[in-house]
């Protein structure tokens, strides 16, 4: 991924958009997810009650978000399980890398994590000389390409068929091309099946942490999930301090949700339930189990009433599914790890608004994605305080880097604006001299931009006003 100081966004965008393999293969995948989605919420009523209390629910864990870790951490340690915590994305790094290091850990086989993308544990594990595996079928084929995620649930979803199956054979030993997706599935679990077999330590995410009886929960369709978690001699998750849910019977209705919005399935094929390492007498299972708790901003971004909605996030993707920018550009555009309507909520308070306040202008706040958030986030206007909060606008600018966009004479033309709307001698002069001179009006600036994919206005001779003091209004 591009560091920031390369971050370009437009440039970024613009390479997208020429791209047309790349957006045929977004439009296909999101449409279909999109209508898989539809099929699972085919009852407005139902799906709306569904909404409501997957919203609630978030909002009350939350509101008690202190209180509900220090229970969940001592009843982790009651099953056994051995808890860190990790304020930020390179403490985790450095926890992860000692806990492997204590157990001589040299290969890991990993389960699909955003939590684990967003710290870059992979790079960071393969710099202190570890073998790291991917094993989701996803990962594993953007791993070989060396490639980020571009969508939170389908990471390979910029590659069709045929692209997949020339990258398998090309870095797959003894695997000949091949378009049937049985005999591509077939032959990489074969590979990833050897990984398990050797490797000394697995490490996945979690999507839900049950307070009540401190049980860590892994979605999943693949079975890998499974395997990095009971194979290897050593479990390490990893997960963000906001994915708790506090009690076992809360789990049937964001469960739902979550795989409705994000596979358009009523349950996922695999449900894994952890609730401590290997105990005397069972034949399965890794010795030690630890959990790595992640803050990495998540306290700061809970402190404000209205950004902190954004830890309500269940990681679906459905937003990005029905973004009509996100389906153009594709998630690498973005440059994050979270890319879409939630990454431009997310990602500039996580990273700053300077440089990736830029990716909150990638919407059309056309509110698409805050009616299939599953549990209600308002994306558009969290969109709207990212942007307020790059001019440095508002009484409670709190996001890093606000106010970068900040120009001397953009806000000299805004206050010009401001008093030429307020004062109607001003309004006047302003008018005519737009009728007169605003042909010439040269495109420099702000305005080249603009009127790159613009025509330039044109300015009537007569104003609104003037025109109905000369004619009326005509009461049709």
């Amino acid at each position: 991924m591009a560091s920031n100081e390369k971050f370009n966004f437009a440039q970024n965008v613009a390479e997208a958009l020429a791209d047309s393999q790349l957006r045929a293969n977004f439009r296909f995948a999101t449409d279909t997810l999109i209508q898989r989605r539809g099929t699972v919420f085919a009852t407005p009523e139902e799906t709306e009650y569904l909404r409501d209390v997957g919203s609630a629910m978030k909002k009350d864990v939350l509101a008690n978000l202190p209180d509900l870790l220090e229970r969940f951490e001592a009843q982790c340690i009651k099953n056994g399980i051995i808890v860190h915590w990790a304020e930020t994305a390179k403490d985790a790094n450095e926890l992860i890398l000692s806990i492997l290091d204590d157990h001589s850990a040299q290969k890991i086989v990993k389960g699909k994590s955003m939590a684990s993308e967003e710290i870059h544990l992979n790079s960071y594990l393969e710099k202190h000389d570890k073998e790291v595996v991917e094993t989701d079928f996803g990962e594993f084929i953007i791993q070989l390409c060396n490639e980020p995620p571009s969508h939170i649930i389908v990471p390979a979803v910029h590659k069709n068929r045929k692209q997949i199956a020339e990258v398998l054979a090309e870095h797959v030993e003894g695997m000949e091309y091949t378009e049937d997706v049985d005999v591509m599935l077939e032959n990489v679990r074969s590979t990833l099946r050897e990984h398990f077999k050797t490797a000394d330590a697995g490490i996945s995410g979690v999507n839900f942490g049950i307070v009540e009886t401190g049980t860590l929960c892994l979605v999943e369709n693949e079975g890998n999930g499974r395997m990095c978690t009971t194979v290897p001699p050593l479990h390490i998750a990893l997960m963000g301090i906001e994915k708790l849910i506090e009690n076992v019977e809360d789990i049937p209705a964001i469960y739902r949700l979550l795989c409705g919005s994000a596979t358009g399935q009523r349950v996922t094929t695999y449900f894994n339930m952890i609730s401590g390492p290997r105990m005397e007498g069972e034949r399965d299972g890794p010795k030690e189990v630890h959990l790595v708790l992640l803050d990495n901003g998540r306290s700061r971004i809970m402190n404000d009433p209205q950004l902190g909605d954004v830890l309500k996030c269940i990681r679906c993707g459905t937003c990005l599914n029905h973004c009509p920018v996100f389906t153009r550009i594709g998630g690498h555009a973005y440059g994050s790890t979270y890319p879409g309507p939630i990454g431009e909520i997310l990602v500039p308070q996580l990273e700053g608004l300077n440089p990736k306040g830029a990716i909150a202008t990638a919407s059309s706040l056309c509110d698409a994605c805050s009616e299939a958030c599953p549990v209600r986030i308002p994306i558009p206007e969290i969109i709207r305080r990212m942007r307020d909060e790059s001019y440095g606008n508002g009484e409670h600018a709190s996001v890093a880097g606000n106010g970068y966009k900040k120009s001397c004479i953009e806000s000299m033309v805004w206050r010009s604006w401001r008093m030429s709307q307020t004062c109607p001698t001003m309004n006047k002069v302003m008018l005519k001299g737009l009728a007169l001179f605003g042909k010439w009006i040269p495109a420099v600036g702000p305005l080249k931009s603009w009127m790159s994919v613009r025509s330039k206005p044109t300015f009537g001779k007569n104003s609104l006003k003037d025109l109905v003091k000369k004619e009326g209004v005509r009461h049709e």
